[in-house]
């Protein structure tokens, strides 16, 4: 389980044609307080750690994983919001982030608002019901406040510090995202359905 408040950016070093789809990803993390089997957030996706090395670590993607989110399109010095997973007693400064990708949404527009940017997105027409405004939503494994929604199109601020801390400040019109739902509105919704 993550926050969202990403704590690094990392860069695809390697990545490995097999069918496990190891990747190799940078790190400024010391690797030597990294277990292996350990989970990383990886823009977004919950990772497995499967090897490691000073400066880096290893994760595999399964084809489900490639399939749900942006990973297939990973390349050598692809730029990835890292989180290591949330610890007892750490503060919560985002909301609860389970990486578990539900699906990609779509750049639609990236409009500079003074120090900040704005992103309109458009999500995927089965996850739409869940995004509502001022809700909250993982872009990329950043936890971010839904400022409205217009159908399968919601908008967001990514402020000046997340612009900078995080691979969003980059991100731009065709850009595809992690899209993750907050996982109170995925169970209410699931509850609500059994009750009809």
């Amino acid at each position: 389980m993550f926050t969202g408040i990403v704590t690094e950016i990392g860069e695809v070093r390697a990545i490995a044609d097999r069918a496990d789809g190891r990747i190799e990803i940078t790190t400024a993390m010391d690797t030597a307080e990294i277990a292996i089997g350990a989970s990383i957030s990886c823009s977004g996706a919950c990772l497995s750690v499967i090897d490691k090395g000073p400066g880096w670590f290893a994760v595999a993607a399964s084809a489900e994983t490639r399939a749900k989110t942006t990973l297939a399109e990973w390349t050598q010095g692809t730029r990835v919001n890292l989180e290591r997973p949330l610890r007892s007693g750490d503060e919560l400064g985002g909301h609860i982030v389970l990486g578990h990708v539900d699906g990609t949404a779509k750049v639609i527009a990236a409009t500079p608002a003074d120090e900040s940017l704005r992103l309109d997105l458009d999500s995927p027409a089965e996850l739409a019901r869940f995004i509502a405004p001022k809700g909250s939503v993982a872009i990329d494994g950043v936890s971010m406040t839904v400022n409205e929604v217009d159908g399968c199109r919601f908008g967001v601020n990514v402020i000046a510090h997340t612009r900078a801390a995080t691979v969003l400040g980059a991100r731009a019109v065709g850009d595809s995202v992690n899209l993750e739902i907050d996982v109170l509105a995925r169970y209410l919704a699931r509850l609500l359905e059994e009750r009809m």
